[in-house]
């Protein structure tokens, strides 16, 4: 029997997909400024740390392994992809999806004090 496969997001770069994230939410009128923000909150990484790892081409495995997760990370809530970030059990694809429902959240127009659930 072989182990189970891993998810593919896991070796992707950040940087790869941060272009992306970018262009979602400057579609919406947000600035990169406000996307950096949601990205450190989530992560405790600061501005100079965030851009090394973008630079550096850190995979999602590694971002989130040396990351320092908020605190108020697990007040996040809500689907993503068709799933409940809530219930998601591996913590590293948790973290990922509470990424990807910030990202959304910022797109869809929701004041920064509350996607950073201040």
């Amino acid at each position: 029997m072989s182990a189970p496969a891993t998810p593919r997001i896991y070796a992707m770069t950040v940087a790869s997909v941060y272009p992306l994230y970018l262009a979602k939410v400057e579609r919406k009128g947000r600035t990169r400024d406000e996307l950096d923000a949601v990205i450190r909150w989530l992560t405790g990484y600061d501005e100079s740390e965030l851009d090394r790892h973008l630079a550096a081409g850190t995979t999602f495995a590694d971002f989130f392994a040396g990351a320092r997760l908020n605190p108020d990370a697990g007040r996040i809530t809500g689907v993503v992809c068709g799933v409940r970030v809530e219930t998601i059990e591996d913590p590293l694809m948790q973290r990922i999806r509470y990424l990807d429902k910030l990202v959304d959240e910022l797109a869809k127009g929701r004041p920064l004090e509350k996607v950073l659930r201040s």
